[in-house]
């Protein structure tokens, strides 16, 4: 069996050379957000959300509440600075509610 130079490299760095290598990072930021905005809106907001996606830099919403989307609307700044930090990093520029 061959011998790898990697062997005392921590688990977190090889993965993030797999991630990098194969292109995978805009696949895990659309999860990743998915997973954020559902944490950071609670449940008032997911019983009324239908649908997330990202798409490089904006973040489309589907509201089933029009009530509830024109109140989200005054704080999209807000909530996109929020989803940014709760990422890590800026991935989102831009937060379209529909």
């Amino acid at each position: 069996m061959a011998r790898r130079n990697n062997e005392n490299l921590p688990i977190s760095d090889i993965l993030k050379e797999f991630v990098d290598a194969n292109n995978l990072q805009t696949g895990l930021d659309k999860v990743n957000v998915r997973d954020a905005w559902t944490k950071m809106m609670g449940n008032g907001v997911n019983n009324y959300t239908t649908n997330i996606v990202l798409e490089r830099d904006t973040l489309y919403v589907q509201l089933s509440s029009s009530v509830l989307r024109e109140e989200l609307s005054y704080g999209k700044e807000k909530i996109i600075k929020m989803l940014n930090e709760s990422l890590g990093k800026d991935a989102i520029y831009k937060l379209v509610l529909r």
